[in-house]
């Protein structure tokens, strides 16, 4: 399959790609066969090693799943491989890089194929530290902790100045910063609302596990006690509205996610009474000078020594129903696929 001829790759290549597909009410989620052909412009070809599952692909695998642009479509919001062909100075063959974010998965083919074709400024040099496989599991979910871990401390956050609340700890993003912050030495609370993955947390770092109750009662006060110095929340909704009202005077709280809903019914109480800052998280169009630097950090002082306790690994046949799963909320970590198993 890996055929090159002066560095570029050879167009008669078929290879395996999982393709969604809609036409009417005719839906449809299959390995297929594309050629080199079929992938869509870009400067930079990629031998596909690994991918990994979000909750973002989930929504991509289903008909109203409100992710998909146009269809026949390849899903995949990341990947971590191996150059097969540039047009692109900065990259040559047989580097390992990792792509993120941008439109990848979204409106251009993505991760879930032997091989993508994407522009070079969406491409990442593979830190030395890192494996293709670590660079998975880490993921979108990982570097979008890494960017609320950054974000908060840019913002003052220190483990001196107290607790750290993460909510939905079990999920991506969730169960990775737990493990990071925990790496850095964070006094770490999880919340999670699946009593059986106490353990579990534990296990990643957290010094207490507490229930998503204890986070967000049936009734949200505008201005509760002061219980965490920060909190790193890809939840949203009336979670996010909990978390802010029981934020210590001069905290701040990352927010990434909106699995518990866009409407945030909260006041203007934490901000004005407690100075509290909101700060939103955009893995998407992150610059990729910060973009390069987070990669740096995950591969030194916010990798998890406990890297692999937190992935589990499918191959590209088991994808359909790994997607499944994870919009079920029958997954925890992460996953990685394995483009080439």
């Amino acid at each position: 399959m890996n055929r090159f001829e002066r560095g570029h790759i050879d167009m008669s290549i078929q290879f395996n790609a999982l393709v969604v597909n809609k036409k009417e009410d005719d839906f449809s989620v299959k390995i297929k066969e594309l050629s080199v052909d079929d992938l869509p412009a870009g400067d930079v070809t990629i031998e596909v090693h690994y991918s990994s599952v979000n909750y973002k692909d989930g929504l991509a695998s289903i008909p109203n799943g409100n992710i998909v642009k146009s269809y026949p479509f390849v899903p995949g919001i990341d990947l971590a491989g191996i150059v097969a062909s540039s047009n692109d100075s900065r990259y040559k063959e047989g580097d390992k890089v990792i792509v993120t974010s941008y439109e990848l998965g979204v409106s251009h083919f993505g991760g879930y194929s032997e091989y993508a074709r994407v522009p070079g400024d969406w491409v990442i040099p593979l830190p030395e530290q890192l494996t293709l496989k670590e660079s998975m599991t880490f993921g979108t979910a990982g570097f979008t902790a890494a960017l609320s871990i950054h974000q908060l401390e840019e913002n003052g956050l220190t483990p001196e100045n107290g607790p750290v609340l993460v909510t939905g700890a079990t999920g991506g993003v969730g169960s990775m910063a737990v493990s990071m912050l925990a790496k850095r030495n964070y006094h770490v609370i999880a919340s999670t609302g699946k009593e059986s993955e106490y353990d579990f947390l534990k296990k990643l770092g957290a010094t207490e596990v507490i229930s998503r109750e204890d986070v967000t009662p049936e009734k949200i006060r505008p201005i509760g006690k002061q219980k965490w110095a920060a909190a790193i929340d890809p939840v949203g909704g009336k979670t996010l509205a909990s978390v802010l009202s029981n934020t210590k005077y001069g905290g701040a709280v990352a927010v990434s996610g909106l699995t518990g809903g866009v409407d945030v019914p909260t006041t203007v109480f934490p901000f004005i009474l407690r100075g509290i800052d909101l700060l939103g998280i955009d893995s998407v169009y992150c610059p990729k000078e910060l973009r390069v630097k987070l990669w740096e950090r995950m591969a030194t002082d916010l990798k998890p020594e406990g890297l692999t306790d937190i992935e589990q690994e499918v191959s590209l046949e088991e994808l359909p129903q790994t997607l499944a799963d994870i919009l079920a909320g029958k997954t925890k970590g992460r996953t990685v696929a394995n483009i080439r198993e």
